[in-house]
């Protein structure tokens, strides 16, 4: 049985990526556990944005580990690095859907037998998407929380992301401007490229038909957070992707506390994409 509270599991969601660009840069992003089903398996992956791995020569990923009870061992670490990272990625099939999706089988192969690790992670799944009978109880205004590495900030002694707290700014059940993406008013900076966006109720909530629901937990993945709107000192507003460098520079844009979120629905075609991956590859072996 799972000793830990829906936000304690929260916590292990998520992961640091570090990256080394081709240029010599370094940058920082955020990464999430998911499960895509396949055949009756399952295959644990890690998903994250596009832009946060593009040219990105070196990854490093720092796990969290498991004690001798299966329980996580939040003071000891595994970090494993990845040359060549950007090709270890699959990309969503459509050039402008900011995703792409990692198979993570082969890391935690290497970490038990390099170095003696079981890691500790949580993954959401298909039932964690939003569904037609969820769709149909949310309101248009609903509390998100988005989980991940503002910044470059961490909890680094215990290897643990940061909770940004937020509401939609636009409402999930329509598609905002045409595309499958909604808006979160949050303050969303570099480092959160590939966060999390979920709806997370615990204790009283109500649904859009009145409906009061007490002492109950609803938890939802809605999003990945990609971009957001800047306002420029020109006056001209762009809607542009998080950043992912980390150094001082002179700002020439102002953030409107506003973050563009794809919508999870399009985690089902990344993970079709992965198996149609493999399979090409499994042909091509025999």
């Amino acid at each position: 049985m799972e000793d830990l509270s829906i936000s304690e599991q929260l916590l292990y969601t998520t992961i640091r990526i570090e990256c080394e660009y081709e240029n010599k840069k370094y940058g920082t992003g955020t990464g999430f556990f998911f499960k895509v089903a396949d055949q009756g398996g399952i295959i644990p992956t890690l998903i994250t944005n596009k832009h946060v791995i593009k040219g990105a020569s070196v990854g490093r990923l720092i796990f969290c580990t498991k004690d001798e009870t299966g329980k996580p061992d939040d003071l000891n670490h595994c970090a494993v690095t990845l040359d060549n990272f950007e090709d270890c990625w699959t990309l969503h099939p459509e050039p402008d859907v900011d995703l792409c999706l990692m198979p993570i089988g082969a890391i935690i192969k290497q970490a038990k037998l390099e170095y003696g690790k079981e890691l500790y992670y949580r993954m959401f799944d298909q039932q964690h998407l939003p569904n037609e009978a969820f769709m149909d109880q949310v309101t248009s205004i609903e509390d998100i929380i988005m989980i991940g590495y503002p910044d470059g900030i961490w909890d680094k002694k215990n290897n643990k992301p940061i909770f940004r707290k937020g509401i939609t700014a636009t409402d999930i059940k329509f598609d905002y401007n045409g595309k499958k993406e909604f808006l979160i008013d949050a303050a969303c900076f570099p480092g959160s490229s590939g966060s999390p966006v979920v709806l997370l109720n615990q204790g009283v909530y109500s649904d859009r038909k009145g409906n009061v629901y007490a002492g109950g937990v609803r938890v939802a993945l809605l999003g990945i957070l990609y971009a957001g709107p800047q306002h420029f000192v020109s006056g001209e507003i762009k809607t542009v992707d998080i950043p992912m460098g980390q150094k001082n520079v002179a700002l020439s844009s102002i953030p409107n506390n506003l973050g563009c979120v794809i919508k999870a629905e399009r985690v089902k075609e990344l993970g079709e994409a992965l198996k149609k991956r493999i399979r090409m590859n499994d042909l091509e072996q025999q």
